[in-house]
């Protein structure tokens, strides 16, 4: 899951009336269709990441005429809680936006999400992209929606200043240090952006640990006691951010800087290289008139997972409690329609996440090839999405804060990962017993 600002309150109740208003405008034909179909309730996510995106859920519940679909838009802090709570009291909605991995998974292992096997057909969930995390006893429990690919972005113009190839970035990591010093000696910073709010350290924990890894079941299997994140094969990415500090690669700002702040560094010329997310491409790209380039994670370890594209995607599942749960599948397979993920690219600028939307409306030719490498070819999926809530706050987040401000050393930060992995363990056996279970759908 990407996080980004919750919206308040008041942005929920601008939803309900907007559908409100919208509804008013339906034809008598309309009105008279869902009057005699099945009612679904859909509680959704995405305007506060994707604006445009209210626009896009308005029209295609306006124009469903094979069931009365009602949505709402719920706040950031309690996407899950609040399904969850619904869910226990016997109140969920139908139809329920879904992160990622264990944001989701969690719901899974409590009875609360339906698997679409059996109610969607198999192609379409497959076109969908869930992506593996989604999968869990053999069964998969949402449909993709909106795709989330994570990339490493950099700036042509200072590639250019330093005398690199800008149409080829490094894909090594010795490629990479050497572009990082000959950024360094033409003045400019070369890799960064900002973690004062300690993101920038989850989405490099998902980039760099996947080099010394074989499938996303080896991760998991860190945090059921295992593997151990003491094996330098398990810590060697916070070794590399370590070389990346004692070199003077990384922006001086970046420690009071938070993460979006940080790519806005990019774009604006001030730093050579750093993280990103796909969603934001076609914007930077057309601020800087295309001179935003994409890479992978340049490759220094020697897992399976090494030097692949990372892709996540933002999902909708159908609730366990839901008592028209064909009804609800025939609405997930409607936004998996040709129209609706055309019309989803026209409201929100954005790509759906199904493979079967029809990349030829796609302008910019950096949005078009970053969509053939990241969505279209064999891919990885995001592995922060795999950590466990009490080790994503005590150890994933400080550990990059605290090896980018030379407060422990990347060998260091391999110790605390582990003992925070332990004491979740021991807390935690219900849960770690269902994570060794799901490593079995991940490849563990």
């Amino acid at each position: 899951m990407t996080r980004q600002p919750g919206f308040s309150r008041r942005q929920v109740l601008k939803t309900a009336a907007g559908v409100a208003a919208g509804a008013a405008t339906m034809n008598f034909a309309q009105r008279m269709a869902q009057a005699q179909s099945p009612e679904l309730n859909m509680w959704w996510w995405g305007e506060q990441e994707l604006p445009g995106l209210q626009s896009y859920v308005d029209d295609s519940v306006k124009g469903y005429t094979a069931a009365t679909v009602k949505p709402m838009l719920q706040d950031t802090a309690v996407v899950i809680s609040q399904f969850q709570t619904a869910a226990a009291a016997g109140k969920a909605p139908d139809i329920q936006f879904l992160w990622n991995g264990i944001y989701h998974m969690e719901s899974v292992w409590l009875g609360y999400l339906r698997p679409l096997d059996g109610l969607i057909p198999d192609d379409i969930i497959k076109a969908s992209n869930p992506t593996l995390l989604s999968r869990f006893g053999g069964k998969t429990y949402r449909v993709g929606w909106y795709p989330l690919p994570m990339i490493w972005i950099y700036n042509k113009d200072l590639f250019d200043k330093a005398g690199l190839d800008a149409d080829n970035p490094p894909k090594t990591w010795d490629e990479f240090l050497n572009a990082c010093d000959k950024m360094k000696a033409a003045g400019i910073a070369p890799v960064g952006g900002g973690i004062q709010d300690g993101y920038w350290g989850e989405w490099y924990f998902g980039h760099a640990l996947a080099q010394n890894v074989d499938s996303a079941g080896e991760v998991i299997q860190l945090f059921t006691g295992e593997r151990d994140f003491r094996d330098p094969k398990y810590h060697e990415h916070w070794v590399k951010l370590e070389e990346l500090k004692k070199k003077d690669f990384l922006n001086s700002e970046m420690p009071s800087t938070d993460l979006y702040s940080g790519i806005d560094l990019i774009v604006a010329g001030k730093v050579g290289a750093g993280l990103s997310i796909a969603s934001r491409l076609p914007k930077d790209s057309k601020t800087t008139n295309g001179r935003i380039g994409t890479m992978v994670m340049p490759v220094y370890g020697k897992g399976k997972l090494a030097g692949r594209p990372i892709f996540d995607s933002q999902g909708l599942g159908i609730s366990a409690g839901s008592t028209n749960p064909e009804a609800a599948a025939k609405f997930l397979e409607y936004l998996q329609s040709a129209d609706r993920l055309k019309a989803m690219y026209d409201k929100t600028g954005w790509i759906p996440s199904s493979t079967n939307f029809d990349v030829s409306v796609i302008e910019d030719p950096a949005v078009r090839d970053m969509w053939q490498k990241w969505g279209l070819s064999p891919n990885i999926p995001y592995l922060s999405n795999l950590v466990p809530g009490q080790f994503y706050e005590q150890a994933l987040l400080p550990t990059a804060q605290q090896v980018i401000g030379g407060k422990i050393t990347g060998a260091e930060a391999g110790d605390l990962a582990a003992d925070v992995a332990k004491q979740w363990r021991d807390f935690n056996p219900d849960v770690v017993e269902n994570y060794k279970k799901w490593a079995a759908d991940l490849g563990g």
